[in-house]
Formats: C-alpha cells, structure tokens, sequence
C-alpha cells in the first residue's frame, strides 16, 4: 500500500493572502519562499480528528487547526506578544505530551503552538 509521506501543505483563505503571509513570518518566523514553500525542521507531526462539537479548534466555524511545534513556548508567546499578536492567556500541559498554548492570527484563524515533551 501506498503512504503519505508527510504534510505537503496547509492552505488559508484571506482577503488579503500578502498581509497574512507577513503576519506569519513577521510573528512566527516562518520563512516561506515566493512559492510558499517552507522547510521544517525534523520532528513530530500530529494527525488527530476531533468530534464535530469541540471547542478546541476556538470559533466552531473553524473546521480545521494549524499546530506549529516551537523550542520555546514561553518565549513565542511572549514574542508574540510583543507583537501584538492575539495571544490566549492560557496554557495547557500534557504529561508525556507537552506544552500548548495558542494565538488567533489576523484573519480570525486560531493556531496552536506545541512545544513536546
């Protein structure tokens, strides 16, 4: 059988598409090329589905949530902070798993930052 390799992309709507890119690699330091490639670096990637009623994703009309792994969570949120970036006070620790917390980009896009055990 075939397998996916990897996570190939992750595509937004945006009313302005220029604004929201500079507002990842402004914010979150993700270096896409002109053709939106961007090399990660070795790690982790999660694949979890959800019940339809969650609230995790934030606004039940967000069907779907960015995770970006980061070395520092404490550091990005206060980064982003610094930024003015809608950061949720919030933080959540999973024992074996790691430490989340989460911010709400420009267009109203909630996106979680990981930091794994």
């Amino acid at each position: 059988m075939e397998r996916v390799l990897g996570i190939g992309g992750y595509f937004l709507r945006a009313a302005d598409p220029a604004a929201l890119s500079a507002w990842y690699r402004d914010c979150l330091g993700l270096d896409a090329d002109e053709f939106g490639r961007w090399r990660q670096e070795a790690g982790p990637t999660v694949f979890a589905t959800f019940e339809s009623e969650t609230d995790y994703f934030g606004s039940r009309a967000q069907q779907t949530m960015l995770n970006f792994r980061v070395r520092d969570l404490d550091a990005m949120l206060a980064q982003l902070r610094t930024k003015g970036a809608d950061v949720t006070e919030e933080t959540q620790a999973m024992e074996g798993v790691g430490r989340f917390g989460w911010v709400t980009d420009p267009a109203g896009n909630r996106v979680e930052l990981w930091q794994p055990a």
